[in-house]
């Protein structure tokens, strides 16, 4: 009786050693249910597959139907299967489907762990803004002023109509001085700007800008593009095809800038992960990824989904990123904090 007593109270006699009794209980459900490895087969290779999708994204061909650009469009939100995965092999209490969700996890950790934290400082000496409108927008009006009092010095618009452009620079007038519009898009600003010109995106209609713009701490290239729009169709597939086409023309455009200084804000209808879009963002930064906190997803405005409105730098230091509230528009606001000088960096 003695003995048994100090094996339920331990050596210390403080009350049950509850640590060993959890051991001792997985222990034996381990040597008790030989079918703990055989279970969860299925689950153990979606888990596997799951993972191979993630780390070989970029292999993925575009050839049928651009699967590999809408896999990385929503890649983020493949994560969301890990957590269904895991509570799937624990109901069939499969020890083999346990261990290959941790692949996945590792994985989505490694691609978008970094995303997860808040990156932002304080600091910087300019606040741009960028947003899609929408040329549906019921009240223009309301929308020009809600992203004004975001204090961006530097904002762009897409998706402007020619009705609608009278009633934004009625009400940006007070807050910017200087404003151009080329086409569907147009930049305001509270330093003066220059150099005004279209940039060609080949699509036969004016969709995208550049400006020089004589910030305090020295001038700064800004271009304003909306990319043509993308579509899912059963048929089809991921149709992006003329996206493609106009991201690859605005790359050279910016590859051939003469400034040091870029700002790219706009509407590229394609996130950071997009390999269509590499022509712009393998020679620039995403101010959100930078300095952003959570992946700032834009689109759509009710439920945002993916980081298509972008703010991408070059030459310059993010500081803060941010998505500003809901306006009329289907797509949410987005601003950015930036250094300008960063000789001092």
């Amino acid at each position: 009786m003695a003995q048994a007593y100090m094996t339920e109270t331990g050596s210390g006699g403080q009350g049950p050693d509850r640590r060993g009794s959890w051991l001792r209980r997985l222990t034996d459900t381990l040597r008790g249910d030989r079918g703990i490895w055989r279970r969860g087969t299925v689950l153990a290779a979606v888990a596997v597959i799951l993972a191979l999708v993630m780390l070989l994204h970029a292999r993925i061909p575009n050839r049928v139907g651009n699967l590999g650009s809408l896999n990385e469009t929503f890649l983020p939100w493949l994560g969301v299967l890990v957590p269904l995965l895991l509570i799937l092999a624990l109901v069939r209490r499969s020890a083999t489907a346990l261990i290959a969700v941790l692949l996945p996890a590792v994985i989505w950790l490694n691609l978008f762990g970094g995303l997860v934290g808040d990156k932002t400082a304080t600091g910087g000496e300019l606040t741009v803004a960028t947003h899609n409108v929408n040329a549906e927008n019921p009240d223009p009006s309301d929308t020009a002023r809600d992203v004004a009092a975001s204090g961006a010095q530097v904002l762009a618009l897409e998706e402007l109509t020619p009705s609608a452009v009278p009633v934004y620079e009625k009400a940006l007038a007070s807050t910017y001085r200087y404003h151009a519009v080329v086409g569907t898009v147009g930049l305001w600003s509270t330093y003066p700007m220059t150099g005004v010109k279209a940039v060609d995106i080949k699509l036969g209609w004016k969709r995208a800008m550049r400006a020089t713009v004589a910030t305090p701490k020295g001038e700064v290239a800004v271009y304003v593009a909306h990319m043509p729009s993308v579509r899912v169709k059963l048929a089809a597939g991921f149709t992006a095809r003329q996206r493609d086409t106009s991201a690859e023309a605005l790359g050279e455009s910016i590859a051939d800038e003469r400034l040091d200084k870029v700002i790219l804000l706009g509407d590229l209808n394609g996130t950071m992960n997009d390999r269509s879009l590499k022509g712009v963002t393998s020679q620039m930064r995403s101010t959100q990824g930078a300095a952003g906190s959570g992946f700032g997803f834009s689109w759509p405005a009710a439920f945002p989904m993916a980081r298509i409105d972008q703010i991408m730098v070059r030459g310059i230091e993010p500081v803060s990123s941010w998505t500003l509230p809901r306006t009329g528009s289907d797509h949410l606001p987005v601003a950015a904090r930036v250094k300008v000088d960063t000789s001092a960096s």
